[in-house]
């Protein structure tokens, strides 16, 4: 018998637009110090650009916008740094809400959200309520947020799960992690890019990216505009998804 696999099937994803559009935001600082600014004046361009790609992905028929807006490893950065950027999430979350439900937009946040101030904890609450059952799109934003942390708060549910004996040890496959991992309701990532040409992931989405195209551009997230994102679908477009299979394959199920 064959191994099973939880490669995405071909079929599903044969769409020239991605399903599942995973951001990693990087530039914001550098934005700011080429044009002479502080700091969180280019994290709050970079807020504008968050705004602008979520209605461009929309409009684009994106079903799942990922982007990474705090990792777990943003708290290291100066103090100063850190309590401006709580600002204005805060203040975006007040502004961006009504947005997101007017165009029908699911707003969801994944990550270690205890870390954060009660009332950030409030309005983030708040705002996926409000939006939890608007469906054209979801937009899910990461804080305080690790790829590791993820897979490994995953694999403790499935622990005591063993534990109480609702599960066997032998039991635990891909799939019974899916259930656990953050979206794992959802589509799997088809498109990862990564702004300022930094080629790494840094921790971000690293079950939910196994299968995930990446697209490394030179601009800086503030720069990143709608001409730039489409020129991210073309080039997700001109690349061939195998998952495991020969390119021969792949145009057997095409036809």
């Amino acid at each position: 018998m064959l191994p099973t696999s939880s490669a995405p099937d071909i079929d599903s994803h044969s769409t020239l637009i991605p399903r599942h559009v995973a951001i990693i935001m990087d530039g914001n600082n550098r934005w700011a110090k080429k044009h002479g600014l502080a700091g969180n004046l280019g994290h709050k361009k970079g807020a504008k650009a968050v705004r602008d790609t979520v209605e461009n992905c929309a409009k684009a028929g994106v079903e799942v916008l990922t982007v990474y807006a705090f990792s777990s490893e943003n708290w290291r950065r100066p103090e100063e740094e850190v309590n401006g950027l709580m600002t204005i999430f805060l203040e975006s979350l007040a502004a961006e809400v009504p947005m997101l439900h007017k165009h029908n937009i699911r707003l969801r946040f994944i990550g270690d959200l205890s870390a954060f101030s009660p009332e950030l904890q409030s309005k983030m609450t708040q705002s996926m309520l409000e939006t939890e059952s608007n469906d054209k799109m979801t937009f899910a934003v990461a804080v305080n947020y690790g790829g590791q942390w993820d897979i490994a708060q995953a694999a403790r549910k499935l622990a005591e799960q063993v534990e109480v004996g609702k599960l066997k040890a032998s039991e635990i496959t891909p799939e019974k992690m899916q259930e656990h991992i953050s979206l794992g309701d959802l589509p799997p990532p088809d498109l990862c890019i990564r702004t300022s040409n930094e080629q790494r992931v840094s921790n971000f989405l690293l079950w939910q990216i196994a299968y995930a195209e990446f697209y490394f551009p030179d601009l800086l997230w503030p720069d990143f505009d709608e001409e730039a994102l489409h020129e991210a679908f073309r080039e997700f477009a001109s690349r061939q998804r195998r998952f495991g299979r020969t390119s021969e394959q792949v145009e057997e199920v095409k036809d």
